[in-house]
């Protein structure tokens, strides 16, 4: 495995390589635009016997570009709506949706797990897409963007990576100690604390740690040999940018970027963030269409 090499940027930013070091100007303006606009509205996705999968997409050129949302989050985050706005400009086509149970999908957000989760992905690339496509997936979005570009290798073009939380609800549950996951087996359900909304923590049933176990990839080699780009916050009080690293080392792609911001937080979505989203997806489509 190359060793990962890191170097510091004065703009705040960290870039580790496979096998070399690559520069990023996260304050570079964009320089492709086509002028191509197209409105999007929410559509929903029947599916026999599942929920609907509610979504919306633009119509375009290759490689396309789909959001994967985080844990209990939805597809009208700053992300989704910029990476939304920046493939308008270039034509090409672009899908956000909602997970099962979440936003304006249908289903119960209390009996999903992880690989129900990964079933809608799947579905959304099967379905709602053609050719190859660069997945963009934040948190646990990232987590379900590898369990997708392993099952799909052959539409997955490139993986961009944002705060990626791989095996992260199982790692934490197996972190805790003996007497608190003793607790939570007896209880079925685990308070897992956030100031992601007003309750001040999720509620996380016994029973999706234990399915999400049989979807964890960082125990062993990640088969994706497709382009890989990595971002995460040094300063990520949920996920460690630690993870990031840890991912990038199981990846068995050659042609991989972990880029560090050093001040940013879990949700990267400050407007410097933003533009290194925009900037890395970028990158990516000029890379897959030249070469």
């Amino acid at each position: 495995m190359a060793a990962l090499v890191l170097r510091s940027w004065s703009r705040g930013v960290v870039r580790a390589s496979h096998g070399g070091i690559t520069a990023c100007r996260t304050t570079e303006p964009l320089h492709r635009h086509t002028g191509f606009r197209q409105k999007s509205s929410v559509q929903f996705l029947s599916r026999p016997d599942l929920p609907k999968l509610a979504y919306q997409n633009i119509k375009g050129k290759s490689p396309g570009v789909i959001f994967l949302p985080g844990f209990a989050s939805n597809m009208n985050g700053q992300k989704a709506v910029a990476l939304e706005e920046f493939c308008k400009s270039l034509g090409h086509s672009y899908v956000r949706f909602d997970y099962t149970g979440c936003g304006a999908s249908e289903g119960e957000a209390e009996t999903c797990t992880i690989g129900k989760w990964k079933k809608d992905v799947l579905t959304v690339i099967d379905e709602l897409t053609e050719g190859p496509q660069i997945l963009v997936g934040s948190s646990m979005g990232g987590w379900l963007m590898l369990l997708v570009a392993i099952a799909r290798p052959d539409r997955t073009a490139a993986l961009v990576g944002v705060s990626t939380a791989a095996d992260h609800f199982v790692s934490v549950f197996k972190s805790l100690p003996i007497e608190a996951k003793k607790e939570i087996e007896e209880k079925g359900v685990w308070k897992v604390a956030t100031k992601y909304n007003e309750e001040g923590f999720y509620s996380i049933s016994y029973d999706f740690i234990k399915e999400a176990e049989n979807h964890c990839v960082l125990h062993s080699p990640i088969p994706v040999t497709c382009p890989v780009r990595l971002i995460h916050g040094m300063k990520d009080d949920d996920v460690p940018w630690h993870v990031s690293i840890q991912v990038a080392d199981r990846i068995l792609s050659p042609d991989l970027d972990v880029t560090l911001r050093k001040h940013g937080q879990h949700r990267m979505s400050d407007k410097d963030d933003l533009k290194l989203l925009v900037y890395t997806v970028d990158d990516l489509i000029d890379k897959l269409t030249t070469n």
